[in-house]
């Protein structure tokens, strides 16, 4: 309810900065798009429009007895459903969560019994109540968001009904899926902009995919709470040998071709910034960090990895725990600051270190490869050098760095008729204002520091169950 809350409070300041901006929204609002966090898992009445439960977010790790039990039980193990659906048995995806709701909240039983609960990640809950909630409001999803939960066919698109078999999971608590790219309904009276079409939905990864105009064989990497990398492999699932995810990118329209991405998802990437604010209380303010980093040359032979309930791609260790290694008694801050915002880098190269041998890149198109970036921590200049450097590979910054908002605009404006994709996917345009960072650091060091980094990673596996 707070979530629907803060879209309302959104929606009303969005109206009244572009009125004074001087725009008529009345007159020239065309269409909305929606993009949210993927994951999240909510379960409500149909009847009553009431969620049954809490929010089960995307970083929640309470369903790791589930997912230890399912590894156990099925014949394949972690990668039972790899098949289907690209995605291992982790705590990270929507099925887990929901089972977890079925199985330990009674509402959740009660309701699925009577035929009166309804499932869906943030966008479904967003689209059905904007639609008219218990008033015949939509239950849909898109094919993004519909391919983290762990029951969409990536082939098909279409929910995998030898996977809800196997999970027990009823098939009409499901939304229906659509395209990331068309007309879904029109905003209902209550709410601003009454009578405007929702016609653009994707998870936010794949929005800012799309803001990044990420093409067949182009990546970017979102610096947000964690790290999301995702490289656009076409209209080709591929299967990821090394640690990544394979997903939907996205399909511009009912009839359009799906691309398909590999995907790396990082957990913890700003929320490492987050935690030395407000746990150590190291600075009072994320952009402090950088400067508190810019004041020591090195790390000093420090490394931190920020693996605080385990660590995602390309490791998959839900046994990992944090570190801070290399400590002396010349350790200070301004080191620590640096090995913070190295870690976030690091986990990033490592993802881009696994697609590049997925997708077999040779040395010369590694040469041709660049990493668009977007998210708020790109504003640091310093971590995006770091990533530039470790990367080996130039970094690109686009002027506006809100991609993820961007891309659910241009599916919006595409499936209304706005604009034509060509618009978007005009790369040269785009480039033209956009910062750009150079590696700088010698062969030599790189290779230092990455076997200095994996040290590191090593060494905090098999710590979960350290005494309190």
């Amino acid at each position: 309810m707070e979530i629907l809350e803060s879209v309302r409070v959104c929606i009303t300041k969005a109206v009244d900065k572009a009125t004074a901006d001087g725009f008529n929204v009345d007159k020239g609002l065309k269409a909305i798009g929606i993009t949210n966090q993927r994951e999240t898992t909510l379960v409500w009445s149909k009847s009553t429009g009431a969620p049954l439960h809490n929010a089960i977010v995307w970083m929640d790790a309470r369903t790791a007895s589930v997912c230890r039990r399912l590894e156990k039980e099925l014949s394949g193990g972690r990668t039972h459903f790899v098949e289907s659906c690209g995605l291992p048995i982790s705590t990270y995806f929507s099925a887990l969560k929901l089972l977890w709701l079925m199985e330990n909240v009674d509402a959740v039983k009660e309701a699925i019994k009577k035929k009166d609960a309804l499932f869906g990640t943030i966008d479904t809950w967003l689209i059905w109540n904007l639609t008219g909630g218990v008033k015949g409001g939509l239950h849909v999803t898109d094919v993004s968001n519909a391919s983290r939960t762990m029951l969409m066919n990536l082939k098909t698109l279409n929910w995998d009904e030898s996977t809800l078999k196997e999970l027990e999971i009823p098939p009409e608590i499901l939304p229906k899926i659509i395209s990331n790219s068309e007309p879904i309904g029109n905003v209902t009276t209550g709410w601003p902009i009454a009578g405007i079409p929702i016609a653009g939905c994707l998870g936010d990864q794949h929005a800012a995919m799309l803001g990044q105009a990420c093409r067949k064989g182009e990546a970017k990497s979102t610096y947000g709470t964690g790290a999301f990398i995702l490289l656009n492999t076409g209209e080709e699932v591929v299967q990821s040998k090394h640690g990544l995810l394979s997903t939907i990118a996205f399909k511009l329209g009912p009839n359009a071709p799906a691309n398909y991405a590999l995907e790396g998802s990082v957990a913890i990437a700003g929320a490492a910034v987050q935690w030395i604010r407000d746990s150590l209380s190291l600075i009072s303010n994320a952009n402090e960090i950088e400067d508190m980093a810019l004041g020591v040359e090195s790390n000093g032979g420090v490394y931190f990895v920020p693996a605080f309930n385990g660590l995602f791609a390309p490791w998959w260790r839900e046994d990992a725990r944090g570190v801070l290694i290399g400590i002396t008694r010349y350790t200070g801050k301004g080191h620590i600051a640096r090995a913070v915002l190295e870690s976030i880098c690091f986990q990033v190269k490592d993802v881009i270190d696994s697609m590049c041998k997925d997708s077999e890149f040779s040395d010369s198109k590694k040469e041709e490869f660049l990493l668009r970036v977007d998210g708020g921590a790109t504003v640091n200049n310093l971590m995006m050098q770091t990533q530039a450097d470790l990367l080996a590979t130039p970094v690109i910054r686009p002027s506006d760095i809100e991609t993820t908002a961007l891309g659910a605009a241009y599916a919006a404006g595409l499936a209304v008729g706005v604009w034509k994709e060509e618009y978007f996917f005009d790369s040269k345009e785009r480039l033209k204002n956009a910062n750009i960072f150079r590696p700088q650091m010698t062969e030599e060091m790189r290779k230092k520091k990455a076997d200095s980094w994996l040290k590191a990673v090593n060494k905090s596996f098999d710590l979960a169950d350290l005494s309190l």
